[in-house]
């Protein structure tokens, strides 16, 4: 394994991670909402999902490049919708989950509403071959070793930031009440559904 590209894949996948949009937002709310490791739970949807990009741009899959181009909108536009509909869903949501399987279903919705949201936008996938070959990484002669260790390296910087996030926002949970709980998941919804309105438009 080489650490060099496990480094630079670390640091990849934390810098594309990094920009706070809806999937931060999700996270911040999660935590805020229901506790750190839904926090947790949720950056790990979005880091699966930029594993298997990273992965794609470092084996060099130039299929993927031209699906893509062909259905980029339709991925766009569903999850769109999908960021309309959390957006409402977490304005009219409860302000937490009382029983343990009320708690594993929230964690499981949470990893899945970022995987699928990290999956169904065009521009991750684009992020990272641009910054691949920028850095060489993703050629044809590479080796499968060579793009096992970036994927490797993109997983654990992307969990890195989302580790970093929820416990920043696990900081200011205890300083959130009831009411402002209640407040934050409408004020969270409407930026939520206006993400996706804005992606549609």
């Amino acid at each position: 394994m080489s650490i060099e590209l496990l480094f630079k894949g670390l640091m990849i996948g934390f810098s594309i991670a990094m920009p706070v949009g809806p999937i931060g937002l999700l996270c911040i709310r999660n935590v805020l909402t229901f506790g750190i490791l839904c926090g947790l739970v949720t950056g790990l949807g979005a880091a699966c999902a930029d594993a298997i990009y990273g992965a794609m741009a470092g084996f060099g899959v130039t299929a993927i490049s031209t699906f893509l181009e062909a259905n980029g909108a339709y991925l766009q536009s569903t999850g769109a919708l999908f960021l309309c509909y959390l957006g409402v869903s977490t304005f009219l949501g409860k302000t937490a989950n009382s029983s343990n399987k009320e708690a594993t279903l929230t964690h499981s919705r949470a990893f899945l509403a970022t995987f699928f949201l990290t999956l169904t936008n065009p521009m991750t996938i684009i992020s990272f071959a641009a910054v691949y070959a920028g850095l060489g990484i993703g050629h044809d002669n590479s080796s499968v070793n060579s793009a096992l260790t970036t994927t490797l390296g993109v997983f654990l910087g992307s969990a890195i930031w989302w580790m970093i996030l929820s416990l920043t926002a696990a900081f200011f949970r205890e300083r959130i009440n009831l009411t402002s709980s209640r407040w934050l998941n409408k004020f969270s919804g409407l930026i939520l559904f206006g993400f996706g309105a804005f992606a549609l438009i």
